[in-house]
């Protein structure tokens, strides 16, 4: 293991991280005037519509800042785990899939920003944007493509050069991210190409809707599982080692990971509960295989707090609960990532909710779904990126994270989710009570029950500036770190337990588990698609904006 972080590399990484905390700023500054308009309290200048901003934070949040920061992470954790440079095949990959996405991204926000794609985040057809918006989703997509190709070949050839050992759990873990990724995305390439794009040029005069939407939720599900595997990533192999102990089990974390990879893409029909036109039989099917991702879920929790508590224990804690006070509680590289998974269990069991059709009956549609993604995505996920990037920017630039920067950061992750408290609290109990999700500032003709909802917009927009402020405290951080003085920061790896069971060879059969993968998308997709393409309901385009 070389002590300091390729220069090289340190480039590539760095370039993703700042990319993605741009994109975090832009997003953030619409989100919060999304709060303030639907809360009555400000009316937006110049034409600017509610729904273009609400495109542009659902694109650059959850699609751009999500995939930039986790690329630059992946590629951070295979030149560290795996031979502690990158080859220059992978390198260069990594340089043109950059390329690409930033590519993607700018021209589509241009177009969001001019109005020319004011269709939300899940492009749902028939809702047409301009035929350039839906080259930058390709362009997005084929150069993540290109990242996840540099991220395998790394693989190749560390496997070359080192014959039978086991691969790293971190280089492990990222290579199953990115094979996840590649056949998640097949779903959203196939409906771009074959459907919005011939439909948007006018070359075909309408579209098949409902097959459109199957292809996205293919994509949309694993999607988020795409966001929370580099989180676990840092859960499982980098918390264990800033609080002084040890990796509970490499094989544990290692299955997880492989029924991630099975169970998060054959699924998509939990987002599609409502949907006429799908069979109960096949939405039954995904929902079983959707509760099956629990099982990963819950051996992580395992895993995470058996850590917790054998590192506290070896630090002489006494008493049931004593190891809680042997965490590093003032250290942001814990903290953040800690806040991170206390708010994945309500997060979770809202998860739950939302995938069982009965309970979905009652919150489908309401601003109940947007406080549950706004806990997974953007506090879970979000926290323990934020806590990776206090500990990443300065490891890869040859910087130190300083006590006041730490302090700062203490303070962001608090900022954060007392924010998330108020405008995802208010989102969750509002829905409740039948709230619409998606829409602009309205008082419904003054219905008096949509006059019951007005002290939770309220509460939202309130949230949204804290959240706000927090990002600003972020950038200030991030920008902070880029000057902070020069010293060695380590890229903290856990080791595993010396009496963890040995790791099965199995997990790298993976032809074995893309097989078994394979297997699963094709029982639970190819009847209700053959249906759709015979039989789907076609519709032409509409501009609504």
């Amino acid at each position: 293991m070389h002590s300091t972080f390729d220069r090289k590399d340190g480039k590539l990484v760095l370039a993703h991280l700042l990319f993605a905390y741009g994109a975090l700023l832009l997003g953030g500054v619409c989100g919060m005037l999304q709060g303030m308009v639907r809360s009555g309290s400000i009316t937006l200048p110049g034409g600017i519509g509610y729904y273009q901003l609400l495109t542009a934070h659902g694109v650059l949040m959850a699609l751009v800042f999500t995939t930039f920061f986790i690329i630059g992470f992946l590629y951070s954790a295979i030149s560290r785990t795996m031979g502690g440079k990158l080859g220059e095949a992978s390198r260069s990959m990594g340089w043109i899939g950059f390329a690409l996405m930033g590519a993607g991204t700018v021209l589509g926000t241009i177009l969001i920003l001019l109005n020319k794609a004011t269709v939300l985040y899940t492009f749902y057809a028939p809702l047409k944007a301009s035929p350039y918006f839906y080259i930058a989703l390709v362009l997005l997509v084929v150069g993540s493509w290109i990242s996840g190709y540099g991220v395998f070949a790394q693989y190749r050839k560390w496997r070359k050069e080192n014959g039978g050992k086991l691969t790293p759990l971190l280089g492990f873990m990222a290579v199953v991210t990115m094979l996840m990724w590649q056949i998640a995305t097949l779903g959203v390439a196939a409906t771009v190409l074959l459907q919005f794009i011939p439909w948007s040029f006018g070359w075909t005069d309408t579209i098949n809707v409902l097959l459109s939407r199957t292809l996205f939720w293919y994509f949309g599900h694993p999607l988020v599982y795409f966001w929370l595997m580099p989180a676990y990533m840092c859960w499982y192999v980098i918390i264990p080692k800033i609080i002084g102990g040890k990796i509970y089990s490499d094989a544990l974390a290692r299955l997880s990971f492989i029924l991630l990879l099975l169970f998060s893409i054959p699924v998509g029909f939990h987002h599609q509960l409502m949907e006429p036109g799908i069979s109960p039989f096949w939405k039954f099917l995904q929902v079983v295989l959707t509760f099956m991702v629990v099982v990963p879920t819950l051996i992580t929790a395992f895993s995470l707090f058996a850590t917790f508590e054998l590192s506290g224990r070896a630090k002489g804690a006494r008493g049931l609960f004593g190891w809680v006070r042997k965490l590093p509680w003032k250290d942001v590289r814990f903290f953040a990532p800690f806040m991170g998974m206390l708010v994945f269990i309500p997060a979770g069991a809202g998860g739950l909710i939302n995938a069982s059709n009965q309970m979905n009956a009652v919150v489908h549609n309401t601003l109940w779904v947007t406080g549950h993604f706004h806990l997974t995505v953007a506090t879970s996920v979000a926290l323990t990126f934020f806590g990776i990037g206090y500990w990443l920017i300065p490891a890869v630039t040859g910087r130190v994270l300083t006590a006041a920067m730490n302090r700062l950061g203490i303070a962001q992750t608090v900022l954060w989710c007392l924010g998330m408290l108020f405008m995802s609290g208010a989102m969750h109990v509002s829905g409740l009570l039948g709230n619409p999700r998606r829409t602009d500032y309205t008082t419904y003709n003054d219905s008096p029950e949509s006059v019951l909802w007005m002290p939770y917009h309220t509460a939202m927009a309130v949230g949204g500036i804290i959240l706000f402020i927090s990002l600003l405290v972020l950038i200030r951080i991030v920008v902070g770190l880029l000057r902070s003085p020069k010293g060695k920061t380590e890229y903290p790896i856990g080791e595993v337990y010396d009496n963890a069971e040995k790791t099965p060879r199995l997990f790298e059969r993976w032809g074995l588990w893309i097989a078994v993968s394979a297997v699963l998308i094709v029982v639970a997709y190819t009847v209700p698609l053959i249906g759709m393409i015979a039989g789907g309901s076609e519709s032409p385009g509409y501009v609504m904006w």
